[in-house]
């Protein structure tokens, strides 16, 4: 069974930086980044194969965000540069065994129980 972690979330200004960390075991195809805001729907942020090393990213995060592996920790990572406000979010981690539909929550099969991002202006 795959358990995540999720961790590095906080408050910072807008135009900051956070790293949020995802401490993963077991197998998996691909891992990504989802996030939910008040009121809204769990929204897609980023997704990485394990093997391949393709990525995905949501346009709103493209050029500002960037998903990376450590191997040796067994983690994933989200780089997160020039937030603005409109990314506060509770930020989840999620991994998928099947590799397949991973711009959608319906392609991972577990999750983390999600680490709180707040921007503010």
């Amino acid at each position: 069974q795959v358990q995540l972690v999720e961790s590095g979330g906080g408050l910072v200004q807008a135009g900051g930086s956070l790293r949020l960390s995802c401490a993963a075991s077991g197998r998996r195809n691909a891992m990504g980044w989802f996030r939910q805001a008040p009121g809204k729907e769990r929204e897609f942020v980023t997704a990485i194969s394990w093997d391949d090393f393709n990525t995905y990213y949501e346009d709103s995060v493209k050029g500002r965000f960037t998903i990376t592996r450590d191997n040796s920790k067994n983690t994933v990572y989200l780089q997160m540069n020039s937030l603005k406000p409109e990314d506060t979010a509770v930020y989840y981690c999620a991994a998928s065994t099947t590799g397949l539909n991973l711009r959608m929550s319906s392609g991972y099969n577990y999750w983390g129980q999600g680490t709180q991002v707040t921007v503010s202006s």
